[in-house]
């Protein structure tokens, strides 16, 4: 574990650089430099990507589960993806250390935010299934029932959630605080959550949502595990009250930008970049914010709640001078980019 913590203080760390041309650029208006600080970002991001999926590789391992099990579990857990959530968790926890005047705390952190990854490839696994989606291509490879079969499909989708909660609670942490992330994360993918968005997606098919009916299912499905994967991060490192308010609300525009930044791909998306078929919504009949309002409102409308996530940031560095100021500069153009995705 001691050798995961270092490799994820050494990937997780911003240089000065970073921090001077941000400034610069938003602070000077210096535009010429933006192109350095682009690559430089990229060049961050792919560290924290690769820091992510060392550990991922590392679990589950050694344990005595069947060896078809633990197969089907790590096919899906390892084929990749954007490993937001573990990201925002550890992004969300370093950011508040600091303010907490111990700026390495939220390294002791990583088996949570490694969790939440697991948890979030149980929902693909589970949402790609016959009675489901019924999809047959995730992150770019054949879905877990194809590669193997969907009872096997099922049973590690039940692993990887059940597991996470025992990974969880292997931090070196206050009880209090992970009691607290573990209720936070229980109650974003259960029944008023993750699972219970699902049904409502499912019961949807066939029929048009107005857009008030739509936000809530998104917020369900999709924006409760983004948004308690930012607040389960602040509140695992002993955030205050004020901190976590401004945290919630940059997890919910983020969780809401998200759902819409999918819909406008799965209609102008490429499957071989995006590692998963598009069209699937329009197949399907499903109600969606392009179907809704278009193409050109919802790509506005991404922007738009990305802006406000950011804004929340700004004005939690308001409150909170200790912040650090490299982390949530970092945060800031990793939601700016996101927006800008769908165009």
């Amino acid at each position: 574990m001691q050798h995961l913590q270092n490799l994820f203080l050494e990937n997780f760390a911003i240089p000065k650089e970073y921090t001077l041309l941000f400034e610069q650029i938003h602070l000077l208006g210096m535009q010429d430099k933006q192109e350095e600080f682009n690559t430089l970002h990229k060049q961050l991001m792919k560290q924290r990507i690769q820091a992510v999926e060392k550990a991922l590789g590392s679990i589950l391992q050694d344990a005595e589960i069947p060896p078809r099990l633990s197969e089907a579990m790590r096919y899906s857990l390892l084929a990749g993806g954007k490993r937001l959530r573990p990201t925002l968790c550890l992004s969300m926890a370093k950011l508040c250390s600091h303010a907490r005047r111990d700026k390495n705390l939220w390294v002791l952190a990583m088996p949570f935010a490694i969790a939440l990854e697991m948890i979030h490839t149980y929902s693909l696994i589970h949402d790609d299934l016959p009675a489901m989606d019924n999809d047959d291509l995730r992150r770019g490879k054949p879905t877990c029932h194809k590669a193997f079969d969907e009872a096997t499909a099922i049973l590690a989708g039940d692993g990887l959630l059940t597991d996470a909660f025992y990974f969880m609670t292997d931090c070196n942490l206050p009880a209090q605080n992970i009691l607290q992330g573990i209720q936070l994360i229980a109650k974003a993918v259960g029944s008023e959550g993750m699972v219970g968005g699902q049904m409502l997606d499912m019961e949807a098919e066939q029929r048009t949502l107005n857009l008030d009916e739509l936000c809530i299912l998104n917020a369900k499905k999709t924006g409760a595990l983004l948004q308690c994967a930012c607040l389960s991060g602040a509140s695992l490192v002993g955030a205050t009250d004020t901190m976590k308010k401004y945290i919630k609300e940059y997890g919910t525009n983020m969780g809401i930008a998200f759902q819409i930044i999918d819909d406008v791909l799965d209609v102008i998306g490429d499957t071989a970049l995006l590692g998963k078929n598009t069209g699937s919504d329009a197949a399907n009949q499903k109600s969606t914010w392009v179907s809704l309002i278009g193409i050109e409102e919802s790509r506005k409308k991404a922007v738009e709640y990305c802006n406000d996530a950011n804004k929340a940031l700004q004005e939690l560095a308001q409150s909170e001078p200790l912040l650090d100021k490299g982390e949530q500069y970092f945060l800031q153009k990793t939601t700016s980019d996101m927006a800008y995705r769908v165009y």
